[in-house]
């Protein structure tokens, strides 16, 4: 029992150092053709899922304080502020200080706790050796790449042509169905599980910062970027259904990956074998 909680104590140390060295240095980000994929949450996840959501939410409040401090004492973009307390009493007053600690705390502890149970989920449902959970998994994945990519299309073509973005969000909805189907049909139920909570890790960072820059910020969001009001949702949407979609690619592959490595020397915490 001592040696557990010494050898987790090591673990949870050593996640939080890859944490702050992945948020201080470009090694916390991937540059793609037009944006940086961020894999920060990448050993948030995983230490959800091996010392359990209680330490999990702790490497999400180091995430998320990263992120105060980056944007606090660096502000490299205009919206900077929905991240800072600091700057955001500055721009709107003293509500600032608790909208901008929502967005930049609450969503980063959430990566730390609900892809555990999502893990521990979905390998239950596989380890029942029924094939209609891995159709239905799948299945669901696929409707959110086909709404994501028919989102961004839509607002590529500025809403003009639905049925453009609704054929190009059913092509990769069907391709992703298929190309998951065959690749992780004889795969171990763990190895699937943890794909979908590194997809999930990724979503909920994504999905819940954005949100709460809608609904708390949504003005002072458009004044800062420069345009309208009403168009604040069509960046929104934007950064949700292609930053979000290359995010979480990235985190189901390298929390696979990585947690399948892991899996050799410490069971996820909680998993009974």
């Amino acid at each position: 029992m001592k040696n557990e909680k010494t050898y987790e104590l090591v673990l949870t140390a050593l996640f939080t150092a890859i944490i702050v060295i992945m948020a201080f240095t470009p090694l916390g980000y991937i540059p793609l053709v037009v944006i940086n994929a961020t894999v920060i949450h990448i050993p948030v996840i995983l230490g959800a899922l091996f010392l359990g959501p209680k330490k999990g939410a702790f490497l999400g409040f180091v995430f998320g304080l990263t992120s105060f401090i980056n944007n606090t004492f660096k502000a490299a973009t205009a919206s900077a502020f929905v991240f800072s307390p600091v700057l955001a009493a500055d721009i709107i007053g003293i509500s600032g200080v608790f909208k901008s600690m929502y967005i930049c705390f609450v969503p980063r502890i959430l990566v730390g706790i609900i892809p555990y149970f999502v893990f521990l989920l979905i390998r239950d449902l596989l380890r029942k050796e029924q094939k209609i959970w891995r159709f239905l998994i799948h299945g669901a994945a696929a409707v959110i790449l086909f709404l994501s990519v028919k989102a961004f299309v839509g607002n590529l073509a500025g809403g003009e042509n639905a049925l453009i973005s609704t054929i190009a969000g059913l092509v990769c909805g069907v391709v992703l169905f298929v190309a998951l189907t065959l690749n992780y049909g004889k795969k171990s139920a763990a190895s699937i599980a943890l794909a979908y909570a590194g997809l999930t890790g990724a979503f909920t960072n994504t999905l819940f910062v954005m949100s709460g820059i809608f609904i708390l910020y949504k003005d002072a969001y458009a004044n800062a970027l420069g345009i309208a009001g009403d168009t604040v949702i069509d960046v929104i949407m934007g950064v949700v259904s292609f930053n979000g979609i290359v995010e979480a690619v990235v985190a189901a592959i390298l929390v696979s990956g990585i947690g399948l490595a892991l899996l050799h020397v410490k069971p996820v915490k909680g998993m009974k074998d």
